[in-house]
Formats: C-alpha cells, sequence, structure tokens
C-alpha cells in the first residue's frame, strides 16, 4: 500500500528534496508551505502521515500539532526542526508528535522513521469495551484499576497495569513491540521498546496460572505477545 505523506515545511528547496527522494520511493507526497487550512490539506492529500516543520511562519509546529490532537485528528506526525535542544524533542512528544527528526537528516533515517510510525499505527482488531474481564481466578477491572485473584488484590505498578489492561482488551490478538509502545503511548504510560519485556516478565510472575494450564501471556515467536484468558497454549 501506497503510503501519502504530507510536508509542511517553509523551506522550499528541502520540500522538493524530500519530495522527489521519497516519491523515487514509492511514497505519494503533497507539500505546505505553511499551516494555514492544515486540516482541510489532510484531508485533501488523504494523508497517511505529516512530516511537520517546527519553525513555520504563522502558527508553529508545536501549535499545529496540539490543535490536531485537540480536534481528535490521530494522523502520525513527525516533527521536523532546525532546533536540536532536548526541551524542544520533548515538549513535541507531549504535544502529540509521534517522532522528531533534528537537520539536518539523512533522508534514509527518515524513510525508517515514516515505515515505523505508520507500522505502529497499523490498525488492529478493536478493543473490547468490557470494563473487567475475567481469567482464570483472576478480576481485572479497567476502572477501578485493580486486579484481584479470588477477591485478593494483587498489587501491580501503573506501568505493569497499563500494560496488562492493553492486553486483556485484545485477547488472543498477537501484538509486537511496536504496537504495544503505541498503544501505551495512548495510555499515557512510560514503557519503552525492551522495557516492555522486563514489564511482562514482571507480569507472568504475578498472573501465573494453575499448573495444568499454560500461561497468560504468551510469546508468539519472532512476532511479539498475545494474552490468551485461558491459557490454552496457542
Amino acid at each position: 500500500m501506497t503510503i501519502r505523506v504530507l510536508i509542511v515545511d517553509d523551506d522550499a528547496e528541502l520540500r522538493t528534496m524530500l519530495r522527489e527522494y521519497l516519491e523515487g520511493r514509492g511514497f505519494a507526497v503533497a507539500e505546505r508551505s505553511d499551516g494555514s487550512g492544515l486540516e482541510e490539506a489532510i484531508a485533501d492529500s488523504q494523508a497517511d502521515i505529516v512530516l511537520l516543520d517546527l519553525m513555520l511562519p504563522g502558527e508553529d509546529g508545536l501549535s499545529l500539532c496540539r490543535r490536531l490532537r485537540q480536534h481528535g485528528i490521530a494522523l502520525p506526525v513527525i516533527m521536523l526542526t532546525a532546533k536540536g535542544d532536548e526541551i524542544d524533542r520533548i515538549v513535541g512528544l507531549e504535544v502529540g508528535a509521534d517522532d522528531y527528526l533534528p537537520k539536518p537528516f539523512n533522508p534514509r533515517e527518515l524513510v525508517a522513521r515514516i515505515n515505523a510510525v505508520t507500522r505502529r499505527r497499523t490498525p488492529v482488531e478493536p478493543a473490547t469495551s468490557k470494563s473487567v474481564t475475567t481469567f482464570g481466578p483472576y478480576t481485572l477491572n479497567l476502572n477501578a484499576r485493580s486486579l484481584h485473584c479470588n477477591g485478593v488484590p494483587i498489587s501491580l505498578t501503573s506501568g505493569e497495569f497499563n500494560l496488562l489492561a492493553v492486553f486483556a482488551q485484545r485477547p488472543r490478538q498477537p501484538l509486537d513491540r511496536d504496537r504495544l509502545l503505541a498503544l501505551l503511548k495512548a495510555e499515557q504510560a512510560t514503557v519503552f521498546d525492551r522495557a516492555i519485556d522486563t514489564q511482562i516478565s514482571r507480569l507472568r510472575k504475578k498472573i501465573e496460572p494453575p499448573p495444568d494450564c499454560g500461561a497468560y501471556l504468551q510469546t508468539v515467536r519472532g512476532f511479539g505477545y498475545v494474552f490468551v484468558p485461558d491459557g490454552t497454549p496457542q
């Protein structure tokens, strides 16, 4: 499937270079020199991702990204900026950007980041809306943010609870690390890459199934993990 990219940058030379490079690698590209009418530009271009410059004439990239998120537009955004300060990167991510790339950058790295961000945003089956999930002797209450085993509360860290909640809402759906990162980001959890493996290891120790049952959190070899409520080996 062709990925449609919208470049929003006031540097005409950079836009041209990026358009030619991306189109040469199979992307469809649209351009804007500023953020005016950004939502209409997104709709017109049917963009899958926005490359958004931080320093734009008029409304800047941070404000534009914040406004997109406030309006419920979850389209992936990669911030592009000549500023390399850590605080700018952090603020960009805090207002809803999916990634941040300081100028100058290697176009190959940009392509890798586009592919990674769009892969993380690839939809899976919708999450169940159930607020209470039971598996084995366990009861997970999403509203109360609690886990009980036969009525006895189980202590979970915030990160462990958020991770278990993501799995519980998507039973039997294999999830790779990129997808887990995206889902956990949506829950405003602070979990990164291999830290997910550590959280899962801790969760497994806290929700070990009966001896005659398989595991609730199972490894999908070469892919990621899957939550199996009845513990049946997959």
